[in-house]
């Protein structure tokens, strides 16, 4: 990967998420509008037991298949890079099938005994064939991003995303959608034929880059070493996926009943559980998108200067990406501090949300720059280690949302406390070992700096929010949102021309 390569694939990987969580947004939004809270709440309740199963079928695919394939792009070993893709979509469909064979089979046992909610059988059964589609978009998606390729899997998740919200449109005009389980099932049913479209257009762009880049003139080795490389990635990825998933599922199908425990009716837990989750934390954690695009490039890149023994380019990506993801996660936590309350208003009609937005927000700057080390521990080869903490993390998150969320004065708060705890010592545990493998430099100045830039843009935010008045609110929020997400920009041009004076 050339040097330029990972600022230029990050950009375009970052506008092409951004694009396809505004429209994921705008899908959320008229869920939120069909469904209600208590429908929001029911959705999320299917979600995580759908990737549960993706976790299982498919996890650490597309990280396994982008280092690995970077690494035969690098060598211009294009028979084994061709190989390695074949045998390894060959492999998910045999495993994937054999899984989705019992999810289909158990469903009514899952959807009753386990989500403890008959009304979403029918949704989970639509979710089988998605399942299939997804393990082997993961796959190809790989490949593009391994090869500095990511243009064709972002345009094409664009235009999955913007079918997805065409099809829920037309099914909520064509069919009655008062129900909350027939409109449950018609979202993953869009779900469902957007994974295949999504698929369908990724092997067809696949086989076009296939003839591009033509072979290699060396043998290639055989499909059984070649999976084990796959594997020898993936399967500790996966475990840890399918471990931390799990207890994430159980974290959130437990939620109802502790605040059930704590007071509130069945139907009032779900619409509490469909604000925060479904509602007010999409809106905090939408710049998501962002760190999610930068660590999806990071992996290929880290592994291919290690491999040429650019110990320094790597130090510098690190250290240049953990600041912008904190500093991303500060601009966040600003903005729902100030405007937390007009942001709820502004894309869920709701003026219940305030409370919940700001309260989410807290954890922004840790949990982003979390998000991010888990990037890095990819590239630098650290599975196992991703395995570890991420369990740790898992079995701790169950034990704080089952104590807070049953507390009646905390109940549904109970998920930003541990939000925060668990990004905390995320943190601590994934810096300790990338400290370990790489020396990372701490400059006292630059965080001293950027503490006194963001306290200067939250008193600016402030006055802005109060000389505004009420007929200019779509201005007033607008310009908050600029000065928020600009404290990346003026931090890193502060600092930049600090270091250039010395």
């Amino acid at each position: 990967m050339k040097k330029d390569s990972f600022v230029t694939n990050s950009i375009l990987l970052t506008l092409s998420n951004l694009t396809t969580g505004v429209l994921g947004f705008i899908f959320s939004i008229m869920l939120s509008r069909e469904l209600g809270a208590e429908g929001m709440g029911l959705y999320g309740l299917i979600m995580p037991v759908y990737n549960l199963f993706i976790c299982l079928i498919c996890g650490g695919i597309i990280t396994a298949i982008s280092k690995i394939s970077a690494e035969y792009f690098a060598k211009n070993d294009y028979n084994n890079l061709k190989k390695t893709i074949r045998t390894t979509l060959f492999f998910n469909i045999l495993w994937s099938s054999f899984v989705i064979f019992f999810v289909f089979l158990f469903s009514y046992q899952i959807s009753t005994y386990f989500i403890k909610d008959s009304r979403t059988l029918l949704a989970l059964k639509i979710t089988c064939p998605a399942m299939i589609f997804i393990s082997l978009s993961n796959t190809l998606k790989g490949y593009f991003y391994g090869t500095s390729k990511v243009g064709v899997p972002a345009v094409i998740d664009i235009f999955e995303k913007a079918v997805r919200i065409l099809i829920l449109y037309s099914i909520s005009r064509m069919i009655d959608l008062s129900s909350v389980t027939t409109t449950v099932t018609s979202a993953y049913a869009a779900l469902c034929i957007g994974e295949f479209i999504s698929l369908l257009l990724l092997y067809i762009y696949y086989r076009i880059d296939g003839h591009k880049i033509g072979h290699s003139t060396n043998r290639p080795d055989g499909r059984a070493q070649l999976l084990f490389n796959i594997l020898v990635i993936s399967l500790p990825l996966c475990l840890n996926g399918f471990l931390s998933t799990a207890l994430y599922t159980v974290s959130t199908l437990m939620v109802p009943r502790r605040l059930v425990t704590a007071g509130f009716e069945y139907k009032d837990a779900l619409s509490m559980i469909g604000k925060f989750t479904g509602m007010s934390m999409g809106i905090v954690f939408f710049p998501m998108i962002v760190i999610g695009s930068i660590s999806t490039v990071l992996i290929p890149d880290i592994s291919q200067s290690l491999s040429k023994k650019d110990y320094y380019s790597v130090e510098e990506r690190i250290s240049s990406v953990l600041r912008i993801s904190f500093l991303l996660g500060v601009s966040t936590m600003l903005i729902c501090l100030v405007n937390g309350g007009e942001l709820g208003r502004m894309f869920y009609n709701r003026n219940d949300l305030g409370s919940y937005i700001k309260f989410a927000s807290l954890a922004s700057p840790l949990l982003f720059t979390a998000a991010t080390t888990y990037g890095v521990l990819n590239g630098l080869g650290k599975q196992n280690i991703i395995l570890r903490n991420s369990l740790i993390i898992s079995a701790l998150e169950l034990v704080l949302l089952y104590i807070f969320t049953g507390i009646p004065s905390i109940n549904i708060y109970g998920y930003g406390i541990t939000m925060l705890i668990t990004s905390s010592l995320t943190l601590i545990l994934n810096m300790k070992v990338i400290g370990k493998s790489i020396e990372l430099s701490y400059n006292g100045f630059n965080l001293i700096v950027s503490a006194l830039i963001s306290f200067l843009l939250y008193y600016v935010m402030m006055l802005v929010m109060r000389s505004f008045p009420y007929t200019m609110i779509t201005s007033r929020n607008i310009l908050i949102l600029v000065l928020g997400f600009s404290l990346p920009f003026t931090a890193g041009s502060i600092l930049k021309y600090a270091e250039k004076r010395g």
